[in-house]
């Protein structure tokens, strides 16, 4: 069986973060690890409260993924400070990690800030180099290139600086009102547009997670990073699909849409 880890906060409603990648890595046959950033208390209509793993701690967390149970990927999430950007990038250099996804949670769907100022730099100074692939939405790409993205021709010239700068192929997905469904992947200086279907669904809390995390499976499986990309896709738009409608605010979606037997029923 394949292992993936996830390095991400705790979201207490399920629907982001650690339990998102969980189920996301489940649902693709992969076996799922974690690594925990922080606390969040949080529900579909916000954030309330957060509380930072220390750096010893998260340490003592990765050491113990990566000594007995090495992962065959690993998923980024939300990192909120810097000491612990500096924490994890020790730990993957130390133990040669592979096929790393980094999702630059910067903003909650609900709004809520999760990053702090610090830690942008230290993100892209320390972790965005060992990536294999960044998966930013239009606000995160517009922060990491500087640039102000309208259209398509703007996410194509914010991945490249992007995927230029920091030596990555980048992810960077549509939404925001600009190219509702469709995401651009750009490496080794060339773009390529996967078109998904947009599905009139509000309930889209953890879809940057989910989307990040499914990559993540695929590229444990063995697929290289076109395939890993359009079958995360495909399974983000099947979880939307099925319509899941719980909360107050912007919900979950259904991770295990296509889960089917006897202990489901």
């Amino acid at each position: 069986m394949k292992t993936a880890l996830s390095i991400a906060g705790s979201d207490s409603s399920g629907g982001a973060g650690i339990q998102a990648d969980i189920k996301t890595m489940s649902a693709h046959g992969v076996y799922a690890m974690s690594a925990i950033t922080a606390l969040t208390a949080q529900n579909t209509t916000g954030v309330t409260d957060i509380l930072d793993s220390t750096p010893a701690f998260l340490s003592a967390q990765l050491d113990a993924v990566f000594t007995d149970i090495f992962p065959d990927a690993v998923k980024i999430g939300m990192v909120s400070s810097s000491e612990l950007i500096s924490v994890i990038a020790q730990k993957l250099r130390q133990y040669g990690a592979r096929h790393i996804v980094v999702d630059p949670v910067m903003v909650a769907t609900s709004g809520a800030k999760l990053l702090r100022d610090d830690a942008v730099e230290a993100l892209c100074r320390e972790l965005l180099p060992l990536a294999a692939v960044l998966t930013p939405n239009i606000p995160e790409a517009e922060i990491l290139s500087g640039m102000t993205i309208t259209d398509a021709t703007g996410m194509e010239a914010a991945a490249k600086y992007i995927s230029e700068k920091y030596g990555c192929a980048v992810l960077c997905k549509g939404g925001h009102k600009v190219n509702d469904a469709d995401d651009l992947l750009w490496r080794n200086g060339f773009g390529k547009w996967f078109h998904g279907k947009r599905i009139d669904n509000p309930n889209t809390h953890g879809t940057g997670c989910t989307l990040s995390s499914a990559i993540a499976s695929n590229l444990a499986k063995g697929y290289d990073l076109d395939e890993s990309v359009e079958r995360a896709k495909e399974y983000i738009s099947g979880a939307l699909a099925a319509m899941l409608d719980l909360g107050h605010g912007s919900g979950p979606m259904n991770h295990m849409f296509a889960l089917k037997g006897a202990f489901t029923e």
